[in-house]
């Protein structure tokens, strides 16, 4: 049975042959290697480099400078981060079971892990009452949303979760009162940072109260959107000047508020495994196999390449600046001047 899913049932191999204290390695086929190499590196690839053209596109051409877009640049910022500092070493403990990167960078890589994860979070969150305060009053939804309150977000989020996560981890507070587990399963080449069950809490409370908040808001949107596309139908070719800007208004505000809400759909369907995971096994003793664990853990990180996707699918003008930047023809002077939008 473990040859057809590609373990080799050979000799015991360590993560350090020649080390007192090593962990134990499990030993894939060359075949599983490559195909969860290739799973795992496509995601790094893509988050790196999808993000990558979000924040070039959003901070290079002015016609893209909004309060709104400059959160969607810095959500994508922590993607980036995700798939540049995260996804490549932990793909590397995935495939081979061993840390090879030093204690060291292990607490770094969690934090980085952690915190990155409720910045987009947060984003989101924020993401999300900037779209409903848009389509439920899209004329002085300018006023409202400015760029100084979208600073002010973007600030709030970084700070807060690296703050939070920094400190959590780095001073030991999450694994108090399991000193004994983390003692037997300590070996040379480990790096998993237990969590006790009182932070396993708060970091379950984190995801699942701005998550809530998202999702009331998205509901409130599209009960609001259905609303309003029923009197823009109702009103037809008949109504003034006035009427006719306010729908289109209330259109592009509808549009972009509906990619944004797949955007957060996607992340809640690629988080929640791993939180509900991380907060079941704190309180029934770390029984979760280490596949499953592999599972909801990459489920996750693949959501930091899937929002570029969704951009791409659904924003035209993403898709433009992708070929302008992808041609060289960024780098022309006056590129950043360039129209990304269709003439209507």
């Amino acid at each position: 049975m473990s040859d057809s899913i590609g373990f080799q049932p050979a000799a015991v191999q360590f993560c350090y042959e020649n080390v007192n204290g090593s962990c134990i390695q499990t030993h894939y086929s060359p075949v599983l290697r490559f195909i969860l190499y290739l799973t795992y590196g496509t995601g790094v690839i893509l988050a790196v480099l999808g993000n990558l053209l979000v924040m070039i596109s959003i901070l290079h051409f002015r016609q893209l400078h909004s309060p709104a877009n400059f959160l969607i640049a810095s959500l994508a910022c922590a993607d980036f981060l995700v798939g540049a500092t995260v996804m490549p070493f932990s793909m590397v403990r995935s495939v081979e079971s061993c840390w090879y990167f030093g204690n060291s960078y292990c607490k770094l890589h969690t934090t980085f892990d952690v915190a990155f994860c409720y910045t987009s979070l947060f984003h989101l969150c924020f993401i999300s009452i900037d779209r409903y305060i848009a389509v439920t009053d899209p004329l002085t939804y300018p006023t409202k949303f400015t760029f100084s309150v979208s600073g002010l977000c973007i600030a709030l989020s970084w700070a807060f979760t690296m703050t939070y996560s920094g400190s959590v981890f780095y001073t030991g507070v999450s694994a108090d009162g399991l000193e004994e587990l983390i003692s037997a399963l300590t070996c040379v080449g480990g790096c998993q940072l237990a969590v006790n069950q009182k932070w396993t809490l708060i970091h379950f409370l984190l995801f699942f109260i701005p998550s809530l908040i998202m999702i009331i808001l998205y509901s409130k949107i599209f009960l609001v959107a259905k609303i309003q596309a029923r009197k823009i139908e109702n009103t037809g070719s008949t109504g003034d000047s006035s009427d006719s800007y306010k729908a289109r208004v209330s259109k592009r505000e509808r549009k972009a508020a509906k990619t944004l809400g797949i955007a957060v759909i996607a992340f809640l369907i690629s988080w929640l495994p791993y939180s509900l995971d991380s907060l079941i096994d704190a309180f029934l003793g770390f029984y979760t196999p280490a596949y499953i664990y592999e599972i909801c853990c990459w489920f996750a990180y693949y959501n930091s390449a899937v929002n570029p996707l969704i951009y791409g699918f659904f924003y035209p003008w993403f898709r433009k600046a992708i070929k302008l930047i992808v041609t060289g023809k960024v780098l022309e002077h006056g590129s950043s001047t360039m129209s990304l939008f269709s003439e209507q």
